[in-house]
């Protein structure tokens, strides 16, 4: 036990009143780990976001002996803050606070150390007494922090949950630690076991490394050892090489076009916290046949955006490597990708496509007033209809197809053009 000074870790920083915590209490795990490296939590890989975080937003993890969850109400009550209950059996609760959240659980086993010897690695096996500022550390976790090691307590901790095999990854990854030699054999011994895991489980730590360059190299080192075989069963040497090339290649394009770059790092929706450069990513551990990739992906409960995005990536980037692409041809691929283009343009480079050869495409699709990446129609669906007296079906989108390319084209240019010329293509 000693005492350290953890500025971060510091009463005035926590969301309440350090007061109102019984004793004895204790932080632990992660938040303790990264006061321990001065890292704040939004520049770790786990939470990092294309977007920008104002300020730091507190993961807190306090264990308490007894009435973990009595004593979490009573906290949320106070504060008027969020309640969740995490889990009855074992008595686990979170608060949540708008920029914290705080979750408290009750001791496993009868005394500190027999809880902090269940965890998982050495550097989340600390635990901290914001009473007194002493650290607790019974295995040695703060020198392997130090050593930048990623240390397991125990095989048997690893093997009673197997996603811990796969947290280690992405652990390491988000610290920059390397794995103990030990650790690393223990892993892949063990690797088969993940597939007891559910897969939202897995996918969600897959997704933390999927969020940039840090993470990619060890996605390939967990393929290596075998612990993407459970989930990505067409994954090869060959698609784990191409993840390295879509980062090299990402910043080869952003280099030249950095509003691309931007594109790449927005979530592909809201409610979805993949990147279009994550989508490539992932594009790289699947089959290269779309239809056989959708069937995968589907299996791993991915979103349908999610899963449509990839798909259309794969179908559409060999299209890329034609040079002279007439404007019939350009429309039709930008029509079709839509907000794919970023992460098909990524694949195409990463494929060993020339930059210099899709560089028209990129401008056009960096241009919003390019009328063949974003063209504007001439008529609506509803004013054909009115003037050409036909009933709504599908020939009404391939007419506005057409009159959209003979735009283009130069063929027409008026709303008149395009009624005259609609007529046309009916008779």
């Amino acid at each position: 036990m000693c005492k350290l000074a953890l500025s971060s870790l510091s009463p005035e920083n926590y969301p309440f009143d350090v007061n109102l915590l019984p004793q004895p209490v204790y932080l632990v795990g992660g938040a303790v780990r990264d006061a321990i490296l001065g890292r704040k939590r939004e520049t770790s890989l786990r939470d990092t976001s294309p977007r920008e975080i104002s300020r730091e937003y507190l993961d807190l993890d306090f264990i308490l002996p007894q009435d973990a969850v009595k004593f979490a109400r009573k906290l949320a009550a106070h504060y008027k803050a969020g309640f969740v209950l995490l889990d009855k059996e074992r008595e686990i609760a979170r608060v949540v606070f708008p920029n914290a959240t705080v979750d408290i659980a009750q001791q496993e086993g009868n005394s500190l150390e027999t809880d902090l010897r269940r965890r998982d690695f050495t550097v989340n096996a600390i635990a901290f007494n914001p009473h007194t500022q002493e650290l607790i550390d019974p295995l040695q976790g703060y020198d392997d922090i130090g050593k930048g090691i990623l240390r397991m307590v125990s095989s048997k901790n690893l093997e009673d949950d197997p996603l811990r095999l796969m947290r280690g990854y992405r652990q390491a990854a988000q610290l920059g630690f390397t794995l103990d030699s030990e650790t690393q054999v223990t892993i892949r011994q063990l690797a088969p076991l993940l597939g007891q895991v559910a897969t939202e489980r897995f996918r969600t730590e897959l997704g933390y490394m999927l969020v940039n360059s840090q993470g990619t190299q060890w996605i390939v080192q967990a393929w290596e050892d075998g612990l993407l075989a459970p989930f990505f069963k067409n994954a090869t040497r060959e698609g784990c090489e191409y993840l390295l090339k879509v980062d090299a290649a990402a910043v080869q394009l952003t280099q030249t076009w950095q509003e691309l770059g931007i594109e790449l790092n927005k979530y592909v929706r809201d409610t979805i916290k993949t990147t279009w450069l994550g989508i490539a990513k992932l594009a790289c551990l699947v089959s290269s046949e779309p239809e056989t990739a959708e069937i995968e992906l589907t299996e791993l409960t991915y979103s349908r955006a999610e899963i449509k995005s990839i798909t259309t990536a794969l179908k559409l980037f060999p299209k890329f490597s034609k040079l002279e692409m007439p404007l019939r041809e350009q429309y039709f691929l930008f029509q079709e990708a839509g907000f794919v283009f970023p992460t098909t343009s990524v694949l195409a480079v990463a494929r060993d496509k020339l930059v210099e050869g899709i560089a028209p495409l990129i401008t056009r699709y960096l241009n919003p007033d390019d009328p063949v990446a974003h063209p504007t129609l001439l008529v609506s669906g509803k004013e054909l209809i009115v003037a050409l007296n036909i009933p709504a079906s599908p020939i009404i989108g391939k007419l506005l197809a057409e009159i959209a390319i003979a735009q283009v084209e130069g063929k027409i240019s008026t709303p008149e053009d395009a009624i005259v010329f609609a007529q046309e293509l009916i008779e």
